[in-house]
């Protein structure tokens, strides 16, 4: 049994002793909170290669979830008493241009568990692998200009089956452990998802280091941009109305087929400066290099945020990629490089509310 599993299992038996030692009759209130995000815009992109016919074309989109992603969720806790609750979380994206999820309802988070002051969370369900919490680290939260772009959205994808715990904080440290089962005959390495991530924040400062790794259908880390292992280092620093961000990302995929990257070296830097409680200025650049002959690129981009209310919010970004000779990167993850060596730019802006 690896580390993972046995810190799992630890927290789960901590938890169910904690359990059994509640009164019968300890039943109190419960809450249950909707909560949501709608986000939608338009887009413009220049030079998205065809891979057939090797042509570039430009592309001027309705966009949905470049800022970030429109959702909607429930949350909900019971106290049970002895500082014991019972906790669930239910929520799902969706696109905003077309009123659909593209997959299941609940496609980021259906979760049900148990969570304690002093004995932390333990959950079971499904849950965005921790690698997403990196958009606590990229000065654009995320965006489809972002820490994402360069290694295709290898840090965002969901964990099915997934075995979850998350520390109480410690004086500002916080851990979480992510067993993600593959549920496969063969063997248990098949699908197979696992994840460890550790944070520290207390008055200006936020550090956070994340590990995790997933497995292909044979077991393999056959993918960097998919099925790899992945490791996350990075922090912030607000100094007045800066705040600065800096991260390393290193990704390996060892049985990745002959003349594809099984290494990924990825850094970013950047700032967030509040021009005004309303208004945020953003600047990020970020750069990958992979091995194997796949060349480098780096991404630039500018972007601003603002506030007409706590709750709705107008968005403009623009940015744009440089390859070298062999590297064919988008200057947005969801859509097609320029071709090997070329350049592309994309700008987006739209609006969002909160509820």
């Amino acid at each position: 049994m690896n580390t993972h599993s046995r810190t799992t299992l630890a927290a789960a038996a901590a938890l169910l002793a904690a359990a059994g030692t509640l009164p019968g009759a300890a039943h109190a209130q419960s809450a249950v909170t909707l909560y949501g995000r709608v986000v939608a815009g338009v887009e413009y992109i220049d030079k998205i290669a065809d891979p057939a016919t090797g042509q570039a074309h430009s592309l001027t989109r309705a966009a949905d979830n470049q800022w970030g992603t429109s959702m909607i969720g429930l949350r909900g806790k019971e106290d049970l008493g002895g500082g014991l609750s019972a906790v669930f979380n239910l929520e799902g994206g969706f696109s905003a241009t077309k009123g659909t999820t593209g997959t299941a309802f609940f496609n980021r988070r259906s979760l049900v568990g148990l969570s304690s002051a002093s004995w932390g969370t333990l959950m079971v369900g499904k849950n965005l692998f921790n690698s997403n919490d990196v958009w606590n680290i990229d000065p654009t939260g995320q965006q489809f200009m972002s820490s994402a772009t360069l290694v295709r959205g290898r840090n965002w994808p969901g964990v099915n089956n997934l075995i979850e715990y998350t520390t109480p904080n410690f004086g500002g440290f916080t851990a979480n452990v992510q067993v993600g089962l593959g549920e496969q005959t063969g063997s248990n390495k098949q699908l197979r998802n696992e994840g460890l991530s550790l944070a520290y924040a207390a008055n200006d400062l936020e550090v956070r280091a994340m590990f995790n790794s997933r497995r292909d259908a044979n077991g393999n880390y056959s993918d960097a941009y998919n099925y790899s292992r992945d490791a996350i280092l990075g922090g912030t620093y607000r100094i007045g109305a800066a705040k600065l961000f800096a991260a390393y990302e290193a990704i390996s995929a060892p049985d990745a087929v002959a003349g594809a990257p099984s290494k990924l070296k990825h850094g970013w830097l950047g700032v967030r400066y509040d021009v005004t409680p309303a208004l945020t200025l953003i600047g990020a650049g970020y750069r990958v290099s992979a091995n194997r002959g796949n060349g480098n690129a780096t991404l630039l981009m500018v972007g601003a945020d603002y506030y007409l209310s706590k709750r709705t919010f107008l968005y403009a970004s623009l940015g744009g990629v440089n390859n070298s000779s062999t590297a064919n990167y988008a200057a947005d993850v969801t859509v097609n490089g320029p071709g090997a060596g070329a350049s592309q730019r994309a700008v987006y802006f739209g609006m969002g509310h909160s509820f």
